[in-house]
């Protein structure tokens, strides 16, 4: 049976190594020697004389080679077992912190890491180690930020719905029509974050069942700006539409990505100015980018904007119900598509673009266009 320990088992398999490279040098000598001592003492195989040697000497020269293997073999082995010592800990000592980290980071210390100073096969387990540590804790932070934020949301729809409903039980607050529409916005809040939160998993999970087909990405952006030319309207905002290309993707969710993107366009554009869709295809690669004139993000706002629940105007989203988490939705659903999504600016003051690139239908020409 073997042993379980690491070490033990390098141990034995070095001592093995060198008991078997022992056994067949003393088989080999045993079997070669006598006649390479005869022929040193200069006598042949058919030397009358070498056959004359005499049974006392040939068997002080076995003897001889027997004390030499021996003394040999002790001395082998011992500096086997000493140099595989020496190599197996230096294997099993690595090994052995990484399942001691690994212990740890089970039990939710997900900031343990592991030294890689050696530029081997260990040193790239070692790293490839810290690395995994990072993403689960990198993971864990995320899970409890998003458990946070997801409590922050729903705590104020919740409470106002709470308030108001125990305002009418008491008869404090009157059932007017005005009520009852705030109540309706409230849930239909509630409604919109836990949509917007199922979509997100979905899309995280892999879950989402796409209807992949060749999508005229114009046609999708000339859908959307009618439906959003009312808000447009309403803000004093042109919207525009340029280009041509068509992806191979799902035209559903192409639509929700474009809508996310024209709302927060409109949102944030100044009155007076155009919103504008630009589609274009290259390299086998459709893009549809949503430029704006609004207030720009600064670098860090550019990295940051696709993470869940951030907002650039945290007070003025909350103020007209949005979730927090329609740009996440936008990354997902490109990256399930086997695109991708992410915003450029100049600067703030400068404007913005919200681009997404997704897989071009077969034969797609065209140039990107730059933004």
């Amino acid at each position: 049976m073997l042993p379980r320990s690491l070490r033990a088992r390098l141990l034995l398999a070095f001592l093995v190594v060198a008991a078997a490279a022992l056994g067949t040098v003393g088989i080999a000598v045993l079997l070669v020697g006598p006649g390479y001592f005869a022929e040193a003492m200069g006598h042949g195989p058919n030397d009358p004389t070498g056959a004359a040697m005499d049974e006392a000497t040939r068997a002080a020269f076995g003897d001889a080679m027997r004390r030499a293997l021996l003394a040999a073999s002790v001395i082998a082995i011992a500096s086997a077992a000493v140099v595989s010592l020496a190599v197996a800990a230096r294997i099993a000592r690595p090994i052995g912190t990484m399942a001691s980290a690994a212990r740890r980071i089970a039990g939710g210390h997900y900031a343990e890491r592991v030294a890689a100073a050696e530029p081997d096969e260990l040193g790239e387990l070692a790293e490839s180690f810290n690395a995994m540590a990072s993403s689960l804790e990198m993971t864990e932070r995320r899970r409890l930020q998003l458990v946070g934020d997801v409590a922050h949301e729903l705590r104020t729809p919740l409470t106002t719905l709470d308030g108001y409903l125990e305002g009418l039980e008491d008869g404090v607050i009157e059932p007017t029509d005005e009520t009852w529409r705030l109540l309706r916005s409230e849930t239909r809040r509630l409604t919109l974050l836990v949509n917007d939160l199922a979509d997100l998993w979905r899309a995280e999970a892999n879950q989402l069942v796409l209807d992949i087909g060749e999508v005229d990405l114009v046609e999708v952006a000339r859908d959307a700006v009618e439906r959003f030319a009312p808000l447009g309207t309403q803000g004093e905002v042109r919207l525009e539409v340029s280009g041509r290309a068509i992806a191979r993707a799902d035209r559903n969710r192409v639509t929700q990505i474009l809508g996310n993107y024209l709302s927060n366009a409109i949102r944030h554009a100044p009155p007076g100015s155009a919103v504008a869709v630009a589609c274009s295809a290259a390299d086998g690669r459709a893009r549809l980018a949503v430029s704006d004139a609004g207030p720009g993000l600064t670098p860090q706002q550019r990295d940051a904007v696709f993470q869940r629940f951030y907002r650039v105007d945290a007070a003025r989203s909350r103020a007209e119900g949005g979730s927090g988490i329609g740009l996440a939705i936008v990354g997902a659903l490109a990256s399930a598509m086997g695109g991708r999504a992410w915003a450029e600016s100049d600067g703030p003051g400068r404007g913005s673009t919200f681009l997404v690139e997704l897989p071009a239908a077969r034969g797609a020409g065209g140039s990107f266009i730059e933004s």
